[in-house]
């Protein structure tokens, strides 16, 4: 059975600071308590196995190459309150939105920068920034961002802050399926308990969001084609690639797989040649097209840029996204929503130091044992220096690094990220959490319900991507129903 912790400074989702259970999770409280030493551990036993046997993994890249490692899952989820998760829905379309009209200014009229909302140089100084490849063009929907990955934490008051956005190529979204899977396979007697948001329906938002970026000269059939671009099995998140195109019942493809011909994308069938119109591409902008990018790649598709500026092609999550999910970026986006919209920030972001800034840097470098220092450019949990754990050698590389580069870094708080219980190894524990939220977005927006909950399964770590050791849990959206009976019982 279940057996309470220490609560201590921290936020915790499951438990109240006497070690009760919180009433949104009472229910999936009372179950777990019925549950002998045994049961649990043939649970966990069992979800482990369910991973190994469908063959959900992820690469994990060091000096000897990758490793194939499966997603280490917990199988107590997180529960979130339906009006918690309203806001939740506010504060993404509102962040989506004003990112996504930022990017449409930047590569057109640039008015946020004439009137010196953001400094030029942190645009035109970027290596995300693509204007040549992706300026003044007439895009579908005017709409930059086909998929978003937003990661949210808790902070130690509860409070919900963004922590970075990912509006590149976001990764995961297969394994929140399969979380739900294994759930469900392994624990049914905790979803009779509960009334939740379906996770079904919402491939079918997906596949529409994608279908509705047809290019201003798409072929004129009733059929039109989208494929899936992939680097290929050795990539990281392949996975993820091959679930997403067999859910949306699309092509998977390599570059080798399409070719362009008078600006018109085509891909290679045993039939002949297919026209190609919506490209959802996993495949980073460096190694998109060695026409446009860089030569060497042996990833993408020679003229594929061509064929885009010539509004022949779609490709989503758009070329140039990285300006505007750079963590240095990221602390302007409340402004970006107080200037596109006119509003205040649903979500806050976490308190963000900018180094470029002579004051803020010098500041910083007092601190830095306090302080968790992150390259903008980088994800994954790498090229991160987390103060508190930090030995002396790791403080004075990084101070050396920030001295030498400083606009490649931003430093920000060691919040106290919220925690939530664990079951590993036969005994439960707290680890800290984090929350992906997916927002897919054509003609309409949909914040998928739930979302990826990650969490640094190593006791007391803040890291939790999967690179790092961390693993994941299933995110359960309650239904207001649910919540009303609950309340009244």
């Amino acid at each position: 059975m279940f057996k309470p912790y220490e609560i201590g400074p921290y936020f915790d989702e499951m438990l109240d600071q006497n070690g009760n259970p919180k009433k949104h999770y009472q229910s999936f409280y009372n179950v777990l308590q019925d549950l002998t030493d045994e049961e649990l551990k043939e649970k966990q036993e069992t979800a482990n196995l369910n991973f190994l046997r469908q063959g959900i993994t992820f690469t994990v890249y060091g000096n000897d190459g990758g490793t194939e490692r499966t997603m280490p899952f917990d199988f107590i989820p997180i529960i979130i309150p339906a009006e918690k998760w309203r806001e939740i829905e506010k504060g993404m379309i509102q962040r989506v939105e004003a990112l996504n009209l930022f990017l449409d200014d930047i590569y057109h009229e640039q008015n946020i920068l004439k009137d010196g909302i953001i400094p030029r140089e942190l645009i035109e100084q970027n290596p995300y920034f693509y204007f040549q490849q992706a300026g003044d063009i007439d895009i579908p929907l005017r709409n930059h961002i086909f998929l978003a990955g937003i990661d949210l934490i808790k902070d130690d008051h509860g409070v919900y802050r963004v922590l970075e956005d990912n509006l590149r190529n976001p990764s995961g979204m297969s394994y929140v399926y399969q979380n739900r899977y294994v759930m469900r396979q392994v624990c049914p007697e905790f979803f009779s308990e509960h009334s939740l948001n379906m996770l079904e329906q919402q491939m079918g938002y997906l596949h529409s969001a994608l279908m509705s970026h047809l290019p201003k000269n798409a072929s004129r059939t009733s059929d039109p084609r989208a494929v899936l671009l992939t680097p290929g099995m050795y990539n990281s998140a392949y996975y993820d690639h091959v679930f997403l195109a067999q859910r949306m019942n699309i092509p998977l493809v390599e570059g080798r797989d399409l070719l362009v011909k008078n600006n018109i994308v085509y891909m290679k069938t045993i039939r002949g040649l297919k026209r190609v119109d919506i490209i959802y591409r996993r495949i980073d902008d460096d190694f998109l097209d060695p026409k446009a990018f860089r030569k060497d790649s042996h990833l993408g598709v020679p003229g594929l840029v061509d064929a885009y500026r010539a509004g022949n092609v779609s490709i989503v999550n758009g070329i140039g996204n990285g300006v505007a999910d750079d963590k240095a970026m990221y602390a302007y986006v409340p402004d970006m929503i107080k200037y596109y919209l006119n509003e205040e920030a649903i979500i806050p972001n976490v308190e963000t130091f900018i180094l470029r800034d002579p004051h803020q840097r010098e500041w910083v470098l007092e601190h830095l044992d306090e302080l968790v220092i992150k390259n903008v450019g980088a994800s994954g949990g790498y090229d991160m220096l987390i103060g508190p754990h930090a030995t002396d050698e790791e403080l004075m590389i990084f101070r050396e690094k920030i001295l030498e580069n400083p606009n490649q870094y931003i430093a920000q708080p060691t919040i106290k990220l919220s925690r939530a219980p664990v079951y590993q190894n036969g005994r439960f524990y707290p680890c800290h959490v984090d929350l992906r939220v997916f927002v897919m977005k054509g003609e309409n927006i949909n914040i998928f319900p739930g979302g990826l909950s990650r969490v640094a399964l190593k006791e007391g770590s803040l890291v939790v991507n999967s690179s790092q050791g961390g693993g994941a849990k299933d995110t359960w959206v309650l239904k207001e129903e649910m919540q009303h009976a609950e309340q009244g019982s």
